[in-house]
């Protein structure tokens, strides 16, 4: 007996029967991208055309484990070659990745956000769709992506399968419903540690098969802020105070915590992006809302989703790096996004100094031992003047900061070099925002 595709598998099974399948170009081979390189060849009518990285005995190693023939090519005619020849290209130049004509979609996994800005403009200057599972870089200039992707007339996305474009779905389900949305976000994963850095996670980042300064950007809560500033900037829902509240409701507790004083909960008001360290919670996904009518009320308690007024509609699952290709296929396929940033952000992650910082020091980066992420309103990073998350790696300490202060354009001087910088400047000068900084 055999199953009938349907749905989403239907619809890339009738793209692939006619144009063939859809063949995605990868940059980036750590954890996440090991994971895709395997799952892409388990995903009927997609396949991996090239994979770029630096770390060529890893990309190698992962390239192998998947049971990939893959080739070297240092061009796009080599790319091209080697995919017509039915195997992987393996380049170190993402360039070359991005020209092939063979390539149609650029998933951007390094999660640099100076590089996976570059891969996405050149992927956009080439007529490619970008999935960027690089959260990083979308915070900080994803509005200036978004319009690039649309002059090139091709698609920029978050990453399906990433706690951000889960959560938005079902805020999207939820407002299809006529509920008011009263807060959303996601389960803490791992234990919650602010001063977290490398040398304490190395044994755990090992049995994880991770990088520990990954790990860190994870347990020190960056990963965390930075995720639901996405959320924020994709939605209109913003942070209730700096930091968010990070409750330790249970999954049965989220409606009844992270709901309105006015209802017994926490926030001032509705409209908020949170997260819980509660049991039940992580790993999933979570959007408190409030029917407006009784009738409504009555089945939603019938139906055993609580006592109200608020309700959780609850994701208990984002399958992280095994989901993402699926917005390479909807980019594809279907010309649409799964996550994308709205035109005016309402929130930023801005950067809190890990340990006292002096004069003349240069940030290391996201997870290591110099700062962590730290989500506000747009408004309150703004009038502070604090330094984008994103921009901080590279950037040069010239005031004393204290551990726990915020990093601001006036002790902290990005590095004018990357182009992310650069970029991120003209969105706050056109913004009315003219930082300054030391020279």
């Amino acid at each position: 007996m055999s199953i009938l595709q349907v749905g989403l598998a239907a619809e890339l099974q009738a793209y692939a029967d006619r144009y063939g399948p859809v063949t995605v170009g990868l940059a980036g081979s750590g954890q996440m991208g090991t994971d895709m390189v395997v799952q892409l060849t388990l995903m009927p009518g997609v396949r991996l055309g090239a994979l770029s990285e630096l770390n060529i005995a890893g990309a190698e190693s992962a390239l192998r484990m998947a049971g990939s023939e893959f080739a070297r090519a240092s061009s796009a005619v080599d790319v091209d070659r080697a995919i017509e020849g039915g195997r992987v290209a393996l380049t170190e130049d993402y360039k070359a990745l991005c020209a092939s004509g063979r390539i149609d979609v650029v998933i951007d996994a390094t999660g640099n956000p100076n590089v996976g800005t570059l891969i996405a403009l050149e992927a956009f200057r080439n007529g490619k769709h970008v999935v960027m599972l690089n959260v990083e870089a979308d915070i900080t200039i994803g509005r200036f992506l978004r319009e690039e992707a649309a002059k090139a007339g091709v698609v920029y996305t978050g990453a399906a399968g990433d706690e951000p474009a889960a959560t938005v779905e079902i805020i999207g389900f939820a407002q299809s419903l006529g509920f008011d949305i009263v807060c959303a976000g996601k389960g803490k994963n791992n234990p919650l540690r602010f001063d977290a850095t490398p040398d304490a996670y190395e044994e755990e980042a090992r049995r994880r098969n991770m990088n520990a300064r990954m790990l860190v950007e994870f347990v020190d809560g960056s990963k965390t802020m930075i995720e639901m500033v996405a959320v924020a900037n994709a939605t209109g829902l913003e942070p209730d105070v700096p930091g968010m509240h990070g409750p330790a409701a249970t999954r049965d507790e989220l409606a009844s915590v992270l709901c309105t004083n006015e209802d017994g909960g926490v926030l001032s008001g509705p409209g908020k992006v949170d997260y819980s360290i509660g049991k039940g919670v992580a790993p999933g996904v979570f959007c408190v809302v409030k029917p407006r009518h009784d009738r409504v009320l009555e089945r939603m308690s019938d139906l055993k989703m609580g006592p109200g007024p608020n309700y959780t509609i609850f994701r208990p699952y984002h399958l992280t790096s095994l989901e993402v290709p699926l917005s390479a296929v909807r980019a594809v396929v279907k010309g649409a996004p799964d996550l994308i940033p709205a035109d005016r952000p309402v929130a930023e992650c801005v950067t809190l100094a890990k340990r006292d910082l002096n004069p003349g020091d240069t940030l290391g980066k996201i997870g290591e031992y110099d700062y962590r992420g730290f989500a506000m309103t747009w408004e309150g990073a703004r009038n502070e003047g604090a330094l984008p998350l994103g921009l901080a790696e590279g950037a040069r300490v010239i005031q004393p900061i204290r551990a726990g202060e915020k990093l601001t354009y006036a002790n902290c001087a990005p590095d004018d070099s990357l182009v992310i910088t650069q970029i991120r400047r003209r969105l706050d000068q056109a913004d009315g925002r003219f930082a300054t900084q030391a020279a």
